[in-house]
């Protein structure tokens, strides 16, 4: 669901046009990049299901995905975000990457554990919306398009007149990039 992360980065950098749009993407996807060094460790890994394609994988992120390891990395993000920009782009931003465990909730199969490294062998979280390709393409598909019109729209309005075709240049820009990612992610 990296589309729908993006999706959230946007709609908030409308809202909050003071933090870099950088900084929310990352945000945004904060604990996917974490994932990366668990698995090349050898901690967390993916397992394709059947085919594989899209959203046909069980996950098995017990550090990075788990509820207390993403509130970990929200806090060390709203942190070093208020050290850069203070306190209100700390809130923002620490709120941006743990919106991404909450979105995964939605879609991951039970998957994610409350504690790191699933300590205490609590049962795995996960509402499985993954099960229905359709449903969980359409989620993304509102996240990315709620991310592109408001996106689109702050670039608009906070254009000078004489700076109009570059805000309309931001908003196409935006608007690309997010369905270019849920096409890759979708389809690839």
């Amino acid at each position: 669901m990296f589309a729908g992360h993006f999706g959230v980065a946007a709609v908030v950098k409308s809202k909050a046009p003071e933090l870099p749009l950088w900084s929310l993407l990352v945000s945004s996807q904060l604990l996917d990049i974490a994932f990366v060094p668990f698995s090349l460790a050898g901690e967390e890994s993916i397992e394709p299901l059947g085919d594989g394609g899209y959203a046909n994988a069980m996950i098995y992120a017990f550090y990075t995905h788990s509820f207390i390891g993403a509130l970990v990395l929200s806090i060390i993000a709203a942190y070093l975000a208020g050290v850069f920009w203070g306190k209100k782009s700390a809130v923002i931003t620490g709120a941006v990457v743990f919106s991404h465990w909450i979105l995964d909730l939605i879609v991951h199969r039970p998957d994610m554990p409350i504690f790191p490294g699933n300590v205490g062998d609590f049962p795995l979280l996960g509402f499985g919306l993954w099960e229905s390709v359709s449903a969980s393409f359409l989620l993304e598909f509102l996240l990315i398009s709620a991310g592109s019109f408001f996106y689109f729209r702050h670039a608009l309005q906070s254009a000078d007149p004489e700076r109009r075709g570059k805000g309309i240049a931001a908003g196409c820009a935006m608007t690309t990039f997010l369905f270019l990612s849920l096409f890759i992610n979708a389809f690839m």
